[in-house]
């Protein structure tokens, strides 16, 4: 599976948290990696809640969204996050465009959790860089 989500963004949420710190590009594309995971499992529910309610078009609300912030003030790109939606659902579904946001959302929740997580146990080592083991060891003790 290729990594959809440009690394870029998802730096900016890692440096955000890291203070003086400084953040390996293993870091950044791990978490990439398991936020495209994620993503496409929300999809996937989503898709599947739409297909009960008879409908092709994922809604925010599949994501559990009541309402839905604006898209340009996330950190994370609304585009990527949208091919990320379709990587397990069928074809024949559609994305609403407050279901992107809704997602992407979501997933800048995720992330920045992740982020935070990883800071603390890249520090709880002494390690001046948080690197993609901190990342790794953060999912292991909260999945």
């Amino acid at each position: 599976m290729s990594v959809e989500l440009p690394f870029a963004p998802v730096d900016s949420i890692i440096r955000e948290h890291a203070g003086d710190l400084r953040v390996s590009a293993d870091a950044a594309e791990e978490l990439a990696r398991r936020i495209q995971r994620r993503g496409a499992t929300l999809a996937a529910d989503a898709a599947e809640r739409a297909a009960a309610d008879g409908r092709k078009t994922l809604m925010a609300a599949d994501f559990g969204a009541e309402s839905v912030a604006d898209g340009d003030d996330l950190t994370l790109p609304v585009a990527p996050v949208d091919r990320i939606a379709r990587l397990d659902i069928d074809d024949r579904f559609r994305v609403a465009k407050d279901a992107r946001v809704a997602l992407a959302e979501l997933l800048e929740v995720y992330a920045t959790d992740a982020a935070r997580g990883a800071v603390v146990l890249a520090e709880h080592a002494g390690r001046r860089t948080v690197q993609a083991e901190d990342v790794e060891t953060y999912f292991a003790l909260v999945e």
